[in-house]
């Protein structure tokens, strides 16, 4: 396929800069509707807390569903642009649709159906846009994933304000203005955008087959998926039980009188990811200059103990709030947010690098799909630990979900020991973007 010729914009093709703004405000739909969801269904619908963190687990695992069908049909038929558009337009009226407290469900569908042809369909237009040895294809996922943070720090401070302040169905409308403008932006900049590559026959034609060491492959990220679906159900806690926790376990109040929505808090991690991401990368960059370099499964270990470590100290936060009848500081769960982003960097961009880097010839995108088959049932398990909340006592609670993460980092930590640096045989630089 060869790329789009176009005058260059910031150094990069102009086509770039589209997918950038395009990705941006789907970002901000998702994540604004995401800062929300669970508040609209315990206040508005009157949902049991339990029976919402079902409704959140399964919405958010058919999010990662639906990509492995949507990526398919993408490549075989409909083409990366169509499948874009249709996505598009399917997600901003399932934003839409969310006014009416009668098309609740059928919403949520749409919007996961959309997704599943725009997510796929949409990232993987960026390597199109570089010729091959063009030195500057290694930094266009680090653009793309600062659009990315971008629509998922405003997202909760745009729509979570409103829904909280003005109606939980304004916030969802902002949410479908700003998948409106996605598309808008997609459609006006297409012409900027690499030409289809060849889909049926003749992409199967084109593709190596599948021999032994390329099925040992599919079987080791299969087994690192499945610790992932462990990981995944403490991880996703972020915009489910802690979302309940910002509301009835923290102080808001400020010297000044001013209640902080709770909503807001969703915002710290997109702040996070954008200050310590380039360290990381500096860090890991000048390791790597000196010859020090940690295997990808041990950065995963890392982050997934972070990640634990920071839910323990928060269970026993909550345990001493709770023991003395107050709520907990806000910045405790600023704090809080701060530590947990530092572990998810450690963990999520850097799986998907190994799965990238460990995908044989011609199976890039079935192996990304296994990464998001992992964040499915992931979701689906942090659906279900989240029906705990209002059974356990809260720092228990947190407590669990520590351990639940920890396991992670322990297998983790055991496959890595036994692989050795397995991830070599692969060659693709770590992408550092955000997954959902």
């Amino acid at each position: 396929m060869r790329p789009v010729r176009s005058t260059d914009w910031f150094g990069h093709p102009r086509g770039l800069s589209v997918l950038f703004l395009t990705e941006m405000w789907e970002m901000f739909s998702f994540f604004g509707m995401r800062a929300i969801l669970v508040y609209y269904m315990t206040k508005h619908l009157d949902m049991g807390q339990e029976y919402a963190s079902l409704v959140y687990g399964a919405y958010a695992a058919f999010v990662y569903l639906t990509p492995i069908f949507g990526g398919v049909l993408a490549d075989r038929w409909l083409g990366k642009r169509n499948a874009v558009v249709i996505g598009a337009t399917a997600m901003a009226l399932g934003h839409f649709m969310m006014s009416s407290e009668a098309l609740f469900y059928p919403a949520l569908v749409t919007i996961a159906l959309g997704n599943g042809l725009f997510l796929p369909s949409l990232a993987s237009q960026i390597e199109g846009l570089y010729r091959d040895g063009d030195v500057r294809s290694k930094s266009a996922y680090n653009i793309y994933y600062v659009g990315i943070n971008l629509g998922g720090f405003l997202a909760p401070l745009v729509c979570g304000t409103l829904g909280e302040v003005y109606g939980w169905h304004w916030g969802f409308a902002a949410a479908g203005i700003g998948m409106l403008l996605s598309l808008v932006i997609y459609l006006a900049g297409r012409r900027y955008l690499p030409a289809e590559p060849a889909r049926g026959a003749a992409m199967r034609a084109s593709r190596p087959p599948l021999d032994r060491a390329a099925r040992d492959r599919f079987a080791l990220l299969i087994g690192i998926a499945a610790i992932v679906v462990v990981f995944r159900g403490a991880y996703e806690q972020n915009g489910n039980t802690i979302a309940l926790w910002a509301d009835t376990g923290i102080d808001r109040q400020l010297a000044s009188g001013w209640v902080i929505p709770m909503t807001w808090f969703q915002s710290i991690n997109s702040l996070a990811v954008f200050a310590f991401t380039p360290f990381l990368v500096a860090r890991w960059s000048r390791l790597a200059r000196r010859g020090v370099e940690t295997s990808l499964l041990g950065k995963m270990a890392f982050g997934a103990a972070i990640v634990g470590m920071s839910f323990v100290a928060l269970g026993a936060v909550a345990a001493w709030n709770d023991l003395h009848g107050t709520r907990a500081s806000w910045l405790w769960l600023f704090g809080w947010f701060l530590v947990f982003t530092v572990g998810e960097l450690y963990i999520l961009p850097v799986g998907l690098a190994l799965f990238g880097r460990l995908a044989p010839d011609g199976f890039r995108a079935t192996s990304i799909a296994t990464w998001f088959f992992a964040g499915f049932f992931g979701n689906l398990l942090a659906g279900a630990l989240g029906t705990l909340w209002s059974s356990l006592a809260h720092g228990w609670f947190f407590v669990l979900i520590g351990a639940v993460a920890g396991i992670s980092a322990t297998l983790l930590y055991m496959l890595g020991r036994r692989l050795g640096d397995v991830e070599r045989h692969g060659s693709v630089e770590p992408a550092m973007v955000m997954t959902r």
